[in-house]
C-alpha cells in the first residue's frame, strides 16, 4: 500500500511539474519581454525578504505532522481531533505575527535595495505580504492529505490553479504590462486554492468538522514543544543559509544582479521541485515506515532512496552545468548569463544540499529534531561570516562559495552521525563510503558527458535538444551498467516493473471498453 501510494503521488507530482515548467519558460520570458530585468530583480528579492516572516511557521507544521503519523496509523479519531485543533490555532497565530512582521519591515525596505527605477514599491510588497501569510490561515487542512498519503490531490488542486493563474499571470503581462495586477491575480488564486483545498478536506474526512473531545495528553504536548523549538531554531538557521542570496546580491552588487541570478535560480529551482515530487511523496510513506517497521527494514529501505537520490540529483546536476549556459543563451541572449564560477557554485551546492536529501526525509519523520537543533545556526553563522569575506574578493560567485563551504563544515557530517546512530544503529562509515563512491562516479560521468557534448554545437534549438537527449542517455546508460547489479537497483527495478505493469493492465480496460463500444454501435446499427 505504502508502494502503490507513493506511485500514484510521485505520478501526479511529476507530471504537474512538466505542465508547470512549460508554463515557467513562457511566463519568464513573457516577464522580462514586460517589465525588464529590474522588476525581476524585485521579485526575487521580496521572495527572499518574506521567506524570512515566514520563520514564524516553522517548527509547528513539521512538528504536528510528525505527531499525526501514528494517530492516522492506528486511526486514532480524538487524538487527530486534538491536535488538528491545536495546528488550527496555531496558524491563525502564525497568519497575524507574518502580517505584523510584514508591516514592521516596511520602513526599511530601503536598506536592502541598492537602486532601482521600479515604482509603486510599498503597494508591490504590500501585495506579496498578503500572498505570503493569507494561506496560513487555511494549511493545517491540507496538509492533513499528505500525511494520509493523498499528495496527489493537493498536487491536483494546486496544478489546475497553476495552469489557470499562470496563464491569466501571461495574459496580463502582454496585454497591460502592469505588474501590480499581476501579483494581486496571484494572491487571489492563492486564497481561491487553499479554500477548494479545505473544502476536499472537508469531503473525504467529515469527522474533522466535529470539535475534539478530549486533549493531549502532556507527553505529546511536551514533545510537541520540544520539537518545535527545535525545529524553529533549524529553519531561522536554513534561512540564513538558503534564503538570504538574493538579499546579499542586491546589498553588494545591485538590483540587476539579483534578476539575472533569478532566472539560474528558476532552472535550479525546477530540477530541485521536480526531484521534490519523487522525495516528498516517499516522504510521508516513510513516516508510516518508521512508525511500524524494525530499523534493518527502514535502513534496507533508505539504501534504495539512497541510490535513486544520487542517480536523480547527479543527473539533473551534470545537465545543469552542461547545458544551463547554451540554453541562456538560445531563450534569452548571452546578456542574461552569469560566470561560469557562479554556474559551478550552484551546480555543487544543488548537488551536495540533494545528496542529503533521503537521510534528512528518515531524520525529519523518525522526529529527531531537538538534538541538532543549533546545527542550521551554527552553518548560518559559517555561511554569513565566509560569504561577506568572498563577495568583496569573488563577486557573485563568493556568496555561492561560502554556502557550499558551510554546508560540508557542518551538516555533511554531523546530520549523518545523528541519523546512524539513532535510526538505524549502523556505524556511520557505511554512509561516507556510499557517499564518495556516488560523488566519484558522478564527476567520471560528467567529465565524460561533457567530453562528448564538446563534439556537438549548441547554437541552435535541434542541436542543444540533441545534446541534452545525449546528456540524458549517456548517464543513464552509464549508470544502469555500474548498479545494475546492486540489491537496491533490483528493487527500484521491480517497482518500475510493477508501474509497467499497472499501465498496462489499465490502457488494456480501456482498449476492451473502447471496443465494447463499438460493438454496440455496430450491433445497434445492423
Amino acid at each position: 500500500m505504502r508502494v502503490k501510494s507513493s506511485l500514484l503521488n510521485i505520478s501526479a507530482g511529476l507530471g504537474n511539474q512538466l505542465v508547470i515548467t512549460a508554463l515557467s519558460f513562457v511566463s519568464r520570458t513573457v516577464f522580462i519581454n514586460s517589465l525588464g530585468i529590474e522588476y525581476l530583480g524585485i521579485n526575487g528579492l521580496f521572495t527572499s525578504i518574506l521567506a524570512m516572516l515566514t520563520l514564524a511557521e516553522a517548527g509547528i507544521g513539521s512538528s504536528i505532522v510528525y505527531n499525526l503519523y501514528k494517530p492516522v496509523a492506528n486511526n486514532d479519531q480524538p487524538k487527530i481531533l486534538a491536535l488538528m485543533r491545536l495546528y488550527k490555532r496555531a496558524y491563525l497565530i502564525i497568519a497575524g505575527v507574518v502580517m505584523l512582521l510584514g508591516l514592521g519591515l516596511m520602513p526599511f525596505l530601503g536598506l536592502f535595495i541598492k537602486e532601482t527605477n521600479v515604482e509603486h514599491l510599498t503597494v508591490i510588497y504590500l501585495l506579496f505580504l498578503v500572498n505570503t501569510a493569507a494561506p496560513y490561515l487555511f494549511v493545517y487542512k491540507h496538509s492533513f492529505l499528505n500525511v494520509n498519503q493523498k499528495n496527489y490531490i493537493v498536487t491536483a488542486v494546486f496544478s489546475i490553479s497553476a495552469i489557470v493563474s499562470t496563464c491569466m499571470k501571461i495574459a496580463v503581462l502582454h496585454f497591460t504590462e502592469n505588474y501590480i495586477l499581476y501579483l494581486a491575480l496571484e494572491s487571489l488564486f492563492a486564497i481561491v486554492t487553499s479554500v477548494i483545498l479545505v473544502v476536499i478536506v472537508d469531503k473525504r474526512y467529515p469527522f474533522l468538522k466535529q470539535k475534539a473531545q478530549v486533549g493531549l495528553d502532556e507527553e505529546t504536548k511536551a514533545n510537541f514543544k520540544k520539537n518545535m523549538k527545535a525545529i524553529i531554531l533549524q529553519n531561522v538557521g536554513n534561512y540564513f543559509i538558503f534564503g538570504v542570496d538574493s538579499i546579499l546580491i542586491s546589498s553588494f552588487v545591485s538590483l540587476v544582479a539579483v534578476g539575472l541570478y533569478s532566472n539560474y535560480k528558476m532552472l535550479i529551482d525546477i530540477c530541485r521541485t521536480l526531484l521534490n515530487q519523487v522525495f516528498a511523496n516517499m516522504y510521508h510513506s516513510l513516516g508510516n515506515l518508521i512508525a511500524k517497521e524494525s530499523p534493518d527494514a527502514v535502513y534496507r529501505i533508505y539504501k534504495v532512496t539512497q541510490l535513486l537520490n544520487f542517480w536523480l540529483y547527479s543527473l539533473l546536476a551534470i545537465g545543469l552545468y552542461l547545458l544551463v549556459g547554451p540554453l541562456i543563451d538560445l531563450w534569452i541572449g548571452p546578456d542574461y548569463k552569469m560566470s561560469h564560477a557562479v554556474l559551478l557554485m550552484l551546480v555543487l551546492c544543488f548537488y551536495e544540499r540533494g545528496m542529503r536529501n533521503s537521510l534528512s526525509a528518515v531524520k525529519t519523520t523518525a522526529g529527531i529534531f531537538h538534538e541538532d537543533r543549533f546545527t542550521p545556526l551554527i552553518q548560518a553563522v559559517v555561511n554569513l561570516g565566509v560569504s561577506f569575506a568572498l563577495v568583496q574578493a569573488m563577486g557573485i560567485a563568493g556568496i555561492f562559495l561560502g554556502s557550499l563551504l558551510s554546508a560540508l563544515l557542518v551538516p555533511f557530517w554531523y546530520t549523518p552521525l545523528l541519523v546512524y546512530k539513532k535510526v538505524f544503529r549502523e556505524p556511520v562509515s557505511r554512509y561516507y563510503v556510499h557517499y564518495f563512491k556516488y560523488t566519484a562516479i558522478g564527476t567520471a560521468v560528467c567529465l565524460t558527458a561533457g567530453a562528448v557534448g564538446r563534439l556537438l554545437p549548441v547554437d541552435t534549438l535541434p542541436w542543444f535538444l540533441l545534446q541534452g537527449l545525449i546528456c540524458l542517455l549517456l548517464v543513464n546508460l552509464i549508470y544502469v551498467v555500474l548498479f545494475h547489479r546492486t540489491e537496491e537497483f533490483r528493487y527500484l527495478l521491480g517497482i518500475a516493473r510493477t508501474v509497467l505493469e499497472k499501465a498496462s493492465s489499465v490502457s488494456a480496460i480501456f482498449r476492451k471498453v473502447a471496443g465494447h463500444g463499438r460493438n454496440m454501435e455496430v450491433g445497434g446499427k445492423s
